[in-house]
């Protein structure tokens, strides 16, 4: 804790050591952008540390209903290890023939949330066949939800208003601004008071004045600090968002 506050990176993927840098090579290539470093826990911990960050929430993304359970376990134990530096979120998958089963374990085990990546896990926020995941997390745990990519639109900010216009109880972290690289759509379609937005993935590319319109239409104060480690550099991260 530096001058009396933490600061706490509210969106960081981590992965086992032996596939992390094919994990991160994956992610890289999905968004054309190179990955600065390669998921473990010791360079998150080496980076994030150095750039003077106490706390982490992490978390992975199931690509196939059959990982949910493994990459659940796996975030647990580092959360267990972590002498209370990790806040960890679990995962789900759209697809799973027993949501309440996976949901009912990843409570089990002990994290604090579940987290969504419409774009790679394939569906779109508001498809009716997968509703129940929202149904199982109201008023349970919050989700971290990817939002947004301009070259589709399974994670429009639209979809996602319309998910907490049915589930008005559920608590929401909407990831990149609301809408990674498609902003605008953020803007146009404002969320209500129970979902609150990171900076993870932003900063970096970010028009300072769009920075400032979003502040304004939708409070400062529902804006968490995230690094999307390991795309980007903990320390410039951190220094971006200082600029705010």
């Amino acid at each position: 804790m530096k001058n009396g506050f933490e600061i706490i990176d509210a969106h960081c993927h981590i992965y086992p050591a032996k596939i992390a840098a094919a994990a991160s090579a994956h992610t890289g290539e999905f968004y054309s952008i190179p990955m600065a470093f390669d998921g473990t826990v010791e360079s998150l911990l080496e980076e994030g540390d150095g750039a003077g960050i106490d706390r982490y929430l992490v978390q992975s993304v199931a690509v196939t209903a059959k990982q949910v359970r493994s990459i659940n376990r796996y975030i647990a134990g580092e959360v267990e290890k972590s002498g209370g530096k990790f806040i960890g979120f679990g995962t789900l998958h759209p697809d799973s023939e027993d949501l309440e089963g996976d949901l009912e374990e990843l409570i089990s085990l002990g994290l604090r949330g579940v987290k969504l990546h419409p774009d790679m896990q394939n569906f779109k926020i508001d498809d009716y066949r997968y509703l129940k995941m929202y149904e199982l997390c109201e008023g349970r745990l919050p989700m971290l939800i990817h939002m947004g990519d301009a070259r589709s639109d399974f994670s429009h900010p639209k979809r996602l208003r319309a998910v907490m216009e049915i589930y008005d109880g559920l608590t929401v972290i909407a990831a990149h601004f609301g809408g990674w690289n498609a902003w605008d759509r953020s803007l146009a379609h404002p969320q209500p008071e129970n979902v609150f937005y990171d900076t993870s993935s932003t900063t970096p590319m970010i028009p300072y004045d769009m920075v400032m319109r979003l502040f304004d239409a939708l409070g400062p104060e529902r804006f968490l600090f995230g690094t999307d480690f390991p795309m980007w550099s903990p320390s410039e991260m951190v220094w971006q968002f200082m600029q705010y």
